[in-house]
Order: C-alpha cells, then sequence, then structure tokens
C-alpha cells in the first residue's frame, strides 16, 4: 500500500507540471552549430518527453537588451526561465530575488549564493576541464601519427574565443591530456577576442596550420566555425566543441565534416532536460550548483562514424582507458578556478613553441 502511494504521488507530481512553461533566453543567436544550438535541443527534447511549453528566445549581442528581456520574461508566466554563460550571472544574480515564486536555471557558470536570495536558482557547471584532457591526449596521439594530413612536428593548435576562466579551463585539460601523452609537445594558442567573429577564428587558426600544427581544438562558439572553415581549406584536422560538430555540418558541408576528427562533448542539451526532469520531480536542487563531469555525462568525446573511421582503433582505445583512469580517481585533471594566474602562464609557457 506504502508502495502504492508513493507511485501515485509521483504519477500527481508528474501530472501537475506536465504543461511546464519553460523559456530559454540566449545571449546571442542561434546557429553556432556549438553552444546555444545544444541548449536549444535540450528544450526540444524536453517538449518531446517530458510535455513542457517551450520557448527559445533569441537576445541578439546588443548586452544592453539582456537585462530588460529577462525581467519582461520573468513579469510573464513562465514556471521555468533559463539562462546561460558567465555574461547572465550578474544580472540573474539582480533579477532573480525580485522573482521568488519563479524558478531559474543557469548553465555553464554559478551565481553567488553567498549574496543571499538565491534560492531560486539553480546552477549548472560542467567540467570541461576532464572531456578537454581526452582530446588533448588524443591530439597529442594523432599529430605525430604518420596519419594523412598529419606532419612530424609535435605542434597542435588551440582556439579559445576569450582568455577568461571557463575557456582556461578547457584549456588546462587540453594542454594536461596532451602532455600525459608526449611531455614534449608544443600547443599554439590563439585567443580570438570574440565568441561571434567566424572570419577572425579562421585567419588565426590558418596561421596555426601554417606554424606546423595539424590539428587544432575549437573552443570559440560562432568564432570556431572559421576554425572548421580553416581545416577544410588547409587539409587539416580540427576538434569540435560542445555539440557534435561533425554530425551538425554534414549535410550542408561533407567535406568540412571529414576534416572534424571528434568533438569535446558538453552535453548542455542532456544538463538542461535533466534539470527540467528533476523540477517535474520536485528533485531539482535549486539553491546549489552542480558540476557535471564524465561521470555525469556533463562532458565526454562524440563517438561518431567520423571519429571511427578516421581514428586508429588503437588511439580510441586508449582515449577509453584514458576516460576510465578519470573516472577511477588514477588521473586527477586540474582545473583554472582556483588556479593562479602565474601557474597557469607557467603551464601555457611549458608548450609554447
Amino acid at each position: 500500500m506504502k508502495k502504492l502511494l508513493v507511485v501515485l504521488l509521483a504519477v500527481l507530481v508528474v501530472m501537475a507540471f506536465a504543461n511546464l512553461k519553460v523559456a530559454l533566453l540566449i545571449n546571442g543567436t542561434l546557429g553556432d552549430k556549438s553552444f546555444f544550438d545544444s541548449a536549444a535541443r535540450g528544450i526540444k527534447m524536453a517538449e518531446e518527453k517530458l510535455g513542457i511549453d517551450g520557448k527559445i528566445i533569441e537576445m541578439g549581442y546588443d548586452q544592453s537588451a539582456w537585462r530588460p528581456t529577462l525581467e519582461d520574461i520573468a513579469d510573464q508566466d513562465y514556471d521555468v526561465i533559463i539562462v546561460g554563460t558567465w555574461q547572465m550571472k550578474e544580472i540573474l544574480e539582480d533579477v532573480a530575488p525580485m522573482y521568488p515564486e519563479k524558478k531559474f536555471i543557469i548553465f555553464d557558470t554559478s551565481v553567488d549564493y553567498s549574496l543571499g536570495d538565491l534560492d531560486n536558482v539553480y546552477s549548472i557547471l560542467y567540467k570541461q576541464n576532464e572531456g578537454s584532457f581526452l582530446v588533448g591526449a588524443l591530439a597529442a596521439m594523432i599529430t605525430t601519427s604518420g596519419m594523412p594530413k598529419t606532419n612530424p612536428q609535435p605542434i597542435i593548435g588551440f582556439l579559445g574565443g576569450m582568455d577568461i576562466p571557463v575557456i582556461n579551463d578547457f584549456l588546462v585539460g587540453y594542454i594536461e591530456g596532451a602532455k600525459y601523452i608526449n611531455p614534449n609537445i608544443k600547443i599554439i594558442i590563439s585567443y580570438a577576442g570574440a565568441f561571434n567573429d567566424p572570419a577572425k577564428g579562421k585567419e588565426l587558426v590558418l596561421a596555426q596550420y601554417r606554424q606546423g600544427a595539424d590539428i587544432s581544438f575549437n573552443v570559440a562558439g560562432e568564432t570556431g566555425i572559421g576554425l572548421l572553415e580553416a581545416a577544410k581549406e588547409m587539409d587539416k584536422w580540427a576538434i569540435g566543441v560542445d555539440s557534435d560538430q561533425a554530425l551538425a555540418v554534414e549535410d550542408q558541408d561533407p567535406v568540412k565534416a571529414q576534416h572534424i576528427v571528434t568533438s569535446m562533448m558538453k552535453n548542455v542539451d542532456l544538463s538542461i532536460y535533466r534539470a527540467l526532469k528533476l523540477t517535474i520531480e520536485g528533485k531539482c536542487p535549486y539553491g546549489k550548483a552542480e558540476a557535471l563531469g564524465i561521470a555525469e555525462k556533463g562532458v565526454g568525446i562524440a563517438d561518431n562514424k567520423y571519429y571511427r573511421q578516421i581514428v586508429p582503433k588503437k588511439f580510441r582505445d586508449k582515449i577509453k582507458e584514458i576516460e576510465n583512469l578519470i573516472l577511477e580517481g588514477k588521473i586527477k585533471v586540474d582545473t583554472v578556478f582556483g588556479m593562479s594566474r602565474k601557474k597557469l602562464d607557467e603551464l601555457r609557457n611549458s608548450v609554447r613553441p
């Protein structure tokens, strides 16, 4: 009888939230084949599987519009409002306390809960350093492998959107993963200074390839589309980010897809779906931040047809071995969060060509 009551209660909770009204506010635009597109997929997944009533709003890159838009949406009858990136952190810290009856989710950063009055905010962080360790190791194996498009020089590339902590957390994992395979690896590190400038991304990565890199890692949002263009133009390898970028571009440009060995998946879509499912079940830990890594399927490597066709089995087996060592705690990947600027600079300088 007790079990039956528990089941009935769970059913009633789900029914009560079956038409949960959810708004996703994109502080940019869709079409990046990466971060924001992944967030949108999370909403679509929740619509199909959870029955939510979802709306996706592209706020564009005019930052002066972001706070008024968030307040306008909060004034409407949405139950949950989702925003993302460090650029929305302070805005949400100001706005969320004004609407204590609303639920807010922020991804890829955390609000400062010590400020108080943020019990209605759930923050999703990702252990991008763990996923980047895997692709750093892969890049280091590929660059001197003798595979097509490679040269004998142990030089790989990294393109970051900005020199900021979340991007440098990718970089720390990438460097450590590459050095795990080859302590003498060299990495050409470039920052574009923007997340919406594909032309700049292409220019920087073309320079990397000309300087001897034969594979480069895209951590630059829409700017990173330029990296994929550069890989195709120079007939070099690319590593995508956030979404499975080979599958994202294959219909439009199959040749470009064939230059993307894999992508470091930051599973924004799955994390948003998970948060909404937990909200419906009454289990989402609002008032707290959670960091999702390999163990929580928050990050990982895209195991698609291109990865299996391009990357030799012995390399794929090595990546699986490394993944298991991280899960077992036998490899501990450093994070930029809490790292001094001096130590970060030392790490970057240690791989400078």
